[in-house]
């Protein structure tokens, strides 16, 4: 079981630890925002917590629902993350190739992959779909 919330605009969970010898009850008073609405509800009812931060709900919980939009911009800043290191992996390359005298061209094109990879996320029409993508190829 966990508890569900809502102040303002915020959703919210409260996962209770194991054995704390509260009721849920208890921990809802204790650990939700002062003035906030609360509902205990079981695990497997709540949607994906990956995208905690795109959760909506009316005032009293009825339904907690996921806002794709929002669940977009998640994982595009998840997908920035992920490629930032590579960007700058494939900024050396580039920089030795030049240095080098080398072919340039696949380097740009992988840059320019992982740059334009965000774009993805655009095109989903699903959490599962948004969670699949990746940096890799």
């Amino acid at each position: 079981m966990i508890i569900l919330y809502k102040k303002d605009e915020e959703v919210g969970v409260l996962i209770p630890a194991p054995n704390c010898g509260l009721t849920l009850e208890q921990i809802a008073v204790k650990d939700a925002p002062e003035g906030a609405v609360t509902k205990i509800i079981e695990d497997s009812d709540s949607p994906d917590t990956d995208f905690i931060e795109a959760w909506e709900s009316d005032d009293k919980l009825t339904e907690v629902t996921i806002n794709l939009t929002k669940a977009k911009d998640i994982t595009k800043d998840r997908l920035r993350v992920e490629r930032k290191p590579l960007l700058e992996a494939e900024d050396v390359k580039f920089m030795q190739a030049q240095e080098a005298g080398s072919d340039t061209s696949a380097i740009v094109a992988e840059k320019n992959r992982l740059r334009d990879i965000t774009k993805d996320a655009d095109s989903c029409k699903t959490t599962d779909e948004l969670k699949a993508l990746t940096i890799k190829e």
